[in-house]
Formats: structure tokens, C-alpha cells, sequence
């Protein structure tokens, strides 16, 4: 069976925002606490003693402490049940909490050439020594099973596929370390449990909801989605920024084109939304937002929430 354990769901900066007075986050540091949320990674496991995680966010060291599925075993000095990291993008949302597990314990990050180039080209991530830390490259379409730590398979398969995205913003206008057309920047997984043949989609980050992208999600079980605004001009009409969701690489969970409409047809089992901006409406209990949000099949997870598969 696969074990998914939610240790985010917020997009960059979380709720609260550390600089943030928009409506949910003063509401997340007064009257409704249950609105924190640290941001967007997951970690997953078929035998609920090796894990691993799909991005490492900056909030990493906080969410490990939190989930005891993630804490060393009992009795020894320095031990982590964390085998891997799976990076879909190159955003400091993704990569950042790298550096938090730079303390000795091995482990593999999995990410395609064009993340792998970002990390090589800033000496920080040196941090991360090749003795403990592998490094190992992933194709789009090739699926691969990451290893335990004794280097025999995970009995997980994982099918990275390409999702309409952009690079990382702090890239923007900058040659990127990898050069070439974008291809890989930007990657959904598909998660299986070889065993049982139980599986999952993780998009956190999908700028259009193609055709392909329909047929690929159509009778999945579960479907983890990019949340981040509930409308394109959010943070504009905010007053929270200047960029809209498309600019940023980001659908919007409402209107015709949005996540919600165009997968309303699809037979999906459970359907949740993460990586969703402080912004968004749709995270306040009993929003119109929310509640459409709701009536369309929806959830937006809690840290910490457990599903099993």
C-alpha cells in the first residue's frame, strides 16, 4: 500500500506570510490557528519505514519535527527514515529545504538535468556532500524506481511527466545553468506502488489544463493539484503584487479555463489542492469560494493529513 503524508500545502511564504496582513493570514495568527500552513511537500512510502519526500520546501526542519512518520528510530544516534527527494521544479519552494539535510545522513535527490544544473551552478548546495548525497538524474516519460538505502528498489515507480510551467522566477532574464528550450523545468509525478498497483498524480505547479493532461489524470485515484489562486488577477486586485497566476507559471482554481471546470469531468477519486497562495479566498472556512470549492469534489488538506492508498 502507498502512505501519503501532506507536510504542506501552502505556496511560497505559507500561511501566515511572514510579512503578510492580507485577511488570511491575520486571521491565521489570531482567532483561526487551523489556517497555518508551512509550504508545499509531501512524503510517501510503501512500507511506512523508508520515505520519500516530492520537493523539500523551505518549512522542511519544522515539518519533520511535526510528522513522527519522518522522525530517526528510536535508539540511535543519528539515523532518518528519509531515502529520497523528488524535485519537480527548481522554485525555492522546492529546493530550498535541501539545506536542511545537510547533517550527515545519506540519501538520493531525484530531478531532471535542467534542476540538477541549477543546483551544481550555487556552491551552497555543495553543502550537500557526495559521500552521503547522490545525485541522480530523472527523464520526462521514463519512469524509475527510486532505491532504499541499502541501493535495492523502493518497489515505487515513478513517471515524471512534462505540465505547461515556467522555470524558476529567479532565473527570469538570466541564462539558465542548463541552457536549452525548458523542457523539464516544470514536472508532474506519477506515484505507484508496484505491488498493489495502487498509484497518484502530484502537479503542484500546471499553467493549463491540456488534453493530455486530462487522459492522463482520468481514473486516478487520488489527484494532489496546483491551488495557488482562485482567480488570475488575485494578488492584483489584492493589492498583494503585480503578477497574475499565468505570469507566475500558475492555473486558477475558478472560471472556464480554471482547474476546477476543466477537471469536473474527470473520474477521479479524491481530488486535493495544494500549493495555494495566502491569497486565495478559497481557503477561509465558509467563503463562497470555499464552499464552491467544496460542492465541485475538492479538499484542501491540513498539515500532517494522512491518506492511505
Amino acid at each position: 500500500m502507498l502512505r501519503v503524508v501532506v507536510l504542506g500545502a501552502a505556496a511560497g511564504g505559507g500561511v501566515p506570510q511572514w510579512n503578510c496582513g492580507c485577511p488570511v493570514c491575520l486571521k491565521a495568527r489570531s482567532e483561526n490557528p487551523e489556517l497555518r500552513s508551512t509550504q508545499c511537500s509531501i512524503a510517501v512510502s510503501r512500507d511506512n519505514e523508508h520515505w520519500f519526500l516530492v520537493n523539500a520546501s523551505p518549512d522542511l526542519r519544522q515539518q519533520l519535527i511535526a510528522a513522527p512518520q519522518l522522525h530517526p528510530k528510536r535508539g540511535q544516534l543519528r539515523h532518518s527514515p528519509i531515502a529520497g527527494v523528488i524535485l519537480t521544479n527548481g522554485e525555492i519552494d522546492a529546493v530550498a529545504g535541501l539545506l536542511s539535510m545537510r547533517e550527515g545522513s545519506p540519501f538520493t535527490i531525484y530531478a531532471h538535468g535542467r534542476v540538477l544544473a541549477i543546483l551544481q551552478s550555487n556552491s551552497i548546495f555543495n553543502v550537500l556532500g557526495e559521500k552521503n548525497v547522490r545525485r541522480q538524474p530523472i527523464e520526462v516519460d521514463r519512469p524509475f524506481l527510486p532505491a532504499l538505502p541499502d541501493g535495492s528498489p523502493s518497489g515505487i515507480e515513478v513517471l515524471p511527466f512534462e505540465v505547461p510551467g515556467k522555470g524558476a522566477w529567479y532565473l527570469e532574464g538570466k541564462a539558465h545553468p542548463a541552457g536549452g528550450d525548458g523542457v523539464g523545468d516544470t514536472l508532474g509525478l506519477r506515484i505507484e506502488d508496484k505491488a498493489s498497483g495502487k498509484y497518484f498524480y502530484f502537479i503542484a505547479a500546471c499553467a493549463r489544463v491540456t488534453d493530455a493532461l486530462k487522459a492522463r489524470l482520468d481514473g486516478a485515484p487520488l489527484v494532489f493539484f496546483d491551488g495557488t489562486v482562485w482567480r488570475d488577477n488575485e494578488l492584483i486586485a489584492a493589492g498583494l503584487g503585480q503578477k497574475t497566476g499565468q505570469s507566475m507559471g500558475h492555473i486558477s482554481m475558478s472560471g472556464d479555463q480554471g482547474a476546477i471546470e476543466s477537471l469536473a469531468a474527470l473520474d477521479i477519486g479524491k481530488k486535493m489542492f495544494l500549493h495555494i497562495n495566502n491569497s486565495n479566498p478559497a481557503l477561509l472556512n465558509g467563503s463562497a469560494e470555499r464552499q464552491k470549492l467544496e460542492q465541485a469534489g475538492w479538499h484542501i488538506p491540513a498539515d500532517g493529513t494522512e491518506i492511505v492508498l
